[in-house]
């Protein structure tokens, strides 16, 4: 990339109070729910940032009114003074830009992402950066529906935010990462990218699929006649089924091996109660273990809202 140097086009003048942001220019590339509340939690948090925001139009004048972004554009070549550069978009999405950031951004700047997994793009980014400085990342903060129209800047908020180095990453880039979301009053952990998506197979992706399936099942047998009829557990157990498609085929494509297997486990569970239906023994084994499990992670959450 040429060292000449790119104006960019301010369309609103960053405030000159606040406490000094560890990066000055941040550029976000998809500015759905978690690019659209990081930006809103920057501009809260570190207002002397250049927030960047980089999507199509009808998108970058949401973020306008909702005041998340400073500078709002298609052309990724308006991020050549960044020196964060967070891609918010889907997936496969952010595997593209990946691969000619180093054409759009001058300098050593600091790049992650928000990925629900790790392995890929931690791998695609050592072959792609030579001078850029990836740290692979994923907020877990989430909401109902997405888009730039429910982003908040608090959705991120005594919330984990998973960060995974490889041996290449620079510490210092590692860092300041971890200053910049704690601002958004984030909790930063850090692992390796291949525990990040063995985990979250469990945690997160097994999760979204029952929820999709069991709606889908039960939605099919009883008919919107008797859905009418529902009490809160079926509603609260699936709350997830509202998510879109288009985004988890890429998650479950990207970790396909670990949500396989998570799946099989949970097949297998199902397998088991419905063998034991009219004893009750495996009924009673497994409420009483998801029971204890219910609890411990009740408690687990309590203890990090209290750090």
């Amino acid at each position: 990339m040429a060292n000449t140097r790119t104006e960019l086009p301010i369309i609103r003048t960053p405030t000159q109070n606040g406490e000094p942001s560890p990066f000055s220019k941040v550029a976000v590339i998809g500015l759905g729910l978690i690019g659209g509340s990081i930006a809103l939690a920057t501009k809260k948090k570190w207002p002397q940032a250049l927030v960047i925001g980089i999507d199509d139009k009808t998108v970058l004048e949401k973020a306008m009114l909702m005041h998340a972004i400073d500078v709002a554009s298609d052309d990724p070549m308006l991020m050549t003074e960044a020196d964060l550069v967070i891609l918010a978009a889907p997936i496969k999405e952010n595997h593209n830009v990946l691969a000619s950031l180093e054409d759009h951004v001058g300098g050593e700047a600091v790049v992650t992402d928000v990925g629900s997994t790790k392995r890929e793009i931690c791998e695609a980014s050592v072959k792609s950066l030579k001078r850029l400085r990836f740290v692979g990342g994923h907020p877990l903060g989430g909401a109902p529906k997405g888009g730039i129209e429910n982003a908040r800047p608090d959705l991120f908020s005594e919330r984990p935010w998973l960060f995974t180095p490889t041996e290449s990453t620079c510490d210092e880039s590692l860092t300041k990462l971890r200053t910049f979301v704690t601002g958004f009053g984030a909790v930063p952990h850090v692992m390796k990218p291949d525990e990040h998506d063995r985990m979250l197979a469990s945690l997160s992706h097994l999760p979204q699929l029952v929820a999709s399936a069991l709606m889908h099942s039960v939605g099919s047998e009883v008919g919107t006649s008797g859905l009418a009829l529902t009490g809160r557990g079926l509603s609260d157990t699936t709350r997830l089924a509202s998510s879109p498609a288009d985004i988890w085929k890429d998650i479950f494509s990207t970790n396909s091996d670990n949500v396989g297997a998570a799946l099989n486990d949970f097949i297998e569970t199902l397998e088991a109660l419905r063998e034991d239906l009219s004893r009750g023994v495996e009924i009673e084994r497994v409420f009483a273990s998801a029971g204890t499990w219910r609890n411990a992670l009740l408690d687990e959450r309590d203890k990090s809202r209290k750090q």
